[in-house]
């Protein structure tokens, strides 16, 4: 029994050698550096220790702006995302002809360059002096007052990016979701459709408790993304995102290590324990409620 469980150590240790070297650690070292008041790079010195770098992120309107473009970002993109990927997956499963070809065409711009697709996205939103977005052309078309998606107003701007972000989202969780849709066995289907169960209650009562953990999953990983957002800010308005404003929790973070006036490990590192904060608050909370909600 003891070489078994030094045999299973043993294959363990690889894994739990990257985990410590390539995770713990650095949040550890993260987690010290935001308590470093003054920390200087060069030098490795500091003048003190306490929570001015933490107060000193909160107070700031950068970071303010970043965390309320990540929320919004978060809450508007993983729910959308999520119910969309679920419909077109519900509609694949219940085709057979071309399945093959809608499946590949939905899948595309997983596989294509985030920033190419940002690049389309521009062309498709930003209005130039000399030519006008096909979008602002489609309002023009219906009646409506063209906007300049890209450096106009902030909403705009916002709109554009949760856009941009489902689309480049919704891809791998139709992948996830039809997977889940084939598994789910058909004698289920065929029990409730000889008791005369209408289709909403199938999907409700069966359908959904049956793909309830990869749905969950989904959600989990979506938020986390959605978190971590900020090549996809950069796609579509530039490296100068504060000017913008719409930079995201991530880009406040880098551009406080890399920016222009950037330097800054310690607030960078401030930063990070508080997105790293709220994910961790996100996620508990998620599965507290997965436990009444996911069935596997």
């Amino acid at each position: 029994m003891e070489k078994n469980n030094l045999k299973a150590w043993l294959y363990l240790l690889p894994a739990i050698v990257f985990i410590g070297v390539f995770m713990v650690y650095p949040l550890v070292d993260v987690f010290i550096y935001s308590f470093e008041e003054g920390f200087n790079s060069a030098s490795q010195t500091y003048f003190g220790v306490g929570g001015h770098n933490y107060s000193y992120v909160l107070r700031d309107t950068y970071f303010i702006q970043a965390l309320k473009n990540t929320l919004i970002l978060v809450f508007i993109t993983v729910p959308v995302s999520t119910v969309l990927a679920l419909l077109i997956s519900l509609g694949l499963s219940s085709i057979k002809k071309l399945r093959e070809l809608f499946q590949t065409i939905y899948f595309l711009p997983y596989v294509t360059n985030t920033l190419a697709v940002g690049l389309v996205f521009m062309i498709l939103f930003k209005s130039g002096e000399a030519s006008e977005s096909l979008v602002n052309m489609l309002l023009k078309l219906f009646g409506m007052t063209p906007v300049d998606f890209i450096t106009g107003p902030y909403y705009a701007k916002m709109l554009v990016l949760c856009i941009y972000t489902v689309w480049v989202v919704l891809p791998f969780k139709i992948l996830i979701l039809t997977s889940a849709l084939a598994s789910v066995k058909e004698d289920y289907y065929s029990a409730a459709k000889v008791d005369g169960t209408s289709k909403f209650r199938i999907f409700r009562k069966i359908t959904l408790p049956m793909i309830s953990p990869m749905l969950f999953y989904l959600v989990i990983t979506g938020f986390i993304g959605a978190f971590k957002a900020y090549s996809d800010a950069v796609a579509l308005f530039g490296t100068e995102l504060n000017a913008a404003e719409m930079n995201t929790l991530v880009g406040y973070i880098y551009d406080m290590l890399y920016g222009d006036g950037g330097g800054f490990p310690s607030y960078a590192s401030a930063a990070a324990i508080i997105l790293f904060a709220i994910i961790l608050t996100i996620t508990c909370i998620n599965l507290i409620i997965s436990k009444k909600h996911v069935h596997y």
